[in-house]
This record gives C-alpha cells, structure tokens and sequence, in this order.
C-alpha cells in the first residue's frame, strides 16, 4: 500500500463533500488527509484527498468517485510532477531561556513566529508534508503545547492533458 494522493473536481454546492466522504467510508478506504476549497471557476470545487492504497484499491476508488453525479474530474497526482502543500500551526511552550533556541529551529525551516506570549510561541509553516514532520522532530525536546495541520492541497505542475 502507498500513499496516494487524489484531485477530484466536483460541484460547488452544499452536500458534496459529505457525498465524496460517505463513498469513501462505505468502501472501507480510510482518509488520511483532506481539503476542499473553491477553484479559479467558482461553480468548482476542488478535492485533494490522500488515501492509503494499492494499485486496484486506486482503480477501484477512482471509478466510483467518477460515478458520483457531482464529479467532474478524478485524477491521481504524481508526487514527481505535483506540488504538494501543508500549513502547520504549533504552539510551544516557550520559556525565556529557550526562546533562542526555538527561535533559532524556526529560522532553520523557514518557520513565521506569529504570536509570543510570556510562556509560548506559536509559529507557522508552509511545505511539503515530508518538511513538516522534520520540524516537528526538531520542535520534539520541546513540549508542543497544541498543533494544527490542514492536511494536504496539490496542483500538478504545468498544464493538464485532457
């Protein structure tokens, strides 16, 4: 089984994604990641959902998302011809004598600092997933106090072939 990460175009409209979801869950294929947002046509959503599969569990998953009504297009992305993306918010506890310290972790991976209080910080980060797990290992010495990832969005690269 290997990570997949699958684009679905479907309808803009209220129900869609809890139709695409519920399709998944009767099938018995878990989501490990999911994320919906309006396209450049604002009638289109677009769906990047990753999934744990083999190759006939990806067939199978992708003939009957094709089946639903609402979809327009289902494709599998390329890791090697996609840009893949996720946004991390971490707060850690964040003492005065390891703000360096912290401070310095963030700089490393490029992470914004966006709120300092007396006893933490928290940072966000944009990257690929492989990224974001790094940084937390870094961050792991110090004590996360809450996170939050948004889970994967991509867009192949250059223009798609009908």
């Amino acid at each position: 089984m290997a990570r997949e990460v699958l684009s679905i175009l479907v309808d803009n409209h209220a129900g869609v994604l809890t139709r695409v979801a519920s399709m998944f869950s009767r099938r018995g294929f878990n989501i490990d990641s999911l994320t919906v947002s309006a396209t450049n046509d604002p009638k289109i959503s677009r769906i990047t959902a990753v999934v744990q599969a083999d190759k006939d569990a990806l067939e199978q998953i992708i003939k009957q998302t094709a089946r639903l009504e609402e979809t327009k297009e289902i494709f599998p992305l390329c890791q090697e011809n996609s840009l893949l993306r996720e946004l991390l918010l971490v707060k850690v506890e964040a003492p005065e004598e390891k703000r360096s310290a912290i401070r310095e972790v963030a700089q490393i991976y490029k992470a914004k600092i966006i709120d300092l209080s007396v006893t933490s910080m928290v940072m966000e980060l944009t990257g690929e997933p492989e990224k974001i797990d790094a940084f937390l290992r870094v961050l792991s010495p110090y004590r996360i106090l809450e996170m939050c990832r948004t889970g994967i969005t991509a867009l192949e690269r250059g223009v798609r072939e009908a």
